[in-house]
C-alpha cells in the first residue's frame, strides 16, 4: 500500500469505528482529548496524526490501534461468494475443533 492509501484507510476506518460506537466527531474528540478538527481532518485524510494522537483515539474507542489500519467492511468490497466460502471454512474448523475436544474428553 502507498502512504496515501494507508492514510485513506485510517480515515475511513476511524469514521466507521466511531459510528459503530455511536459517537459524533465532537464526542470522540472529547473522549480522546483532541480537537474536533483533528478527528475531522483524520477522517478526511487531510492530516497524519502523531503516535500520541493515535493512542489517545484508540484508547477513547477502547480498541487496539491496529484496528484503525486493518480492513473493515468500510474498506473491503462485499462479495457473497467469498462470504459463503468463509462461512463454510469457519463451520468446518468449528466442527473439527468440537470433535477433537469430544474425542479428548472420551479418552479421559
Amino acid at each position: 500500500m502507498r502512504s496515501k492509501e494507508i492514510q485513506n484507510r485510517l480515515g475511513e476506518n476511524l469514521k466507521y469505528i466511531r459510528k459503530l460506537h455511536k459517537l459524533t466527531q465532537f464526542a470522540l474528540a472529547e473522549l480522546a482529548n483532541v480537537s474536533e478538527d483533528t478527528i475531522k481532518s483524520i477522517e478526511l485524510s487531510r492530516f497524519w496524526p502523531s503516535e500520541k494522537t493515535l493512542a489517545q483515539i484508540s484508547d477513547a474507542l477502547e480498541i487496539d490501534v491496529c484496528h484503525l489500519f486493518l480492513p473493515t467492511p468500510a474498506t473491503v468490497p462485499f462479495d457473497n461468494a467469498i462470504m459463503e466460502k468463509i462461512r463454510a471454512a469457519v463451520s468446518q474448523s468449528y466442527a473439527e475443533y468440537v470433535e477433537s475436544v469430544l474425542n479428548t474428553l472420551e479418552k479421559k
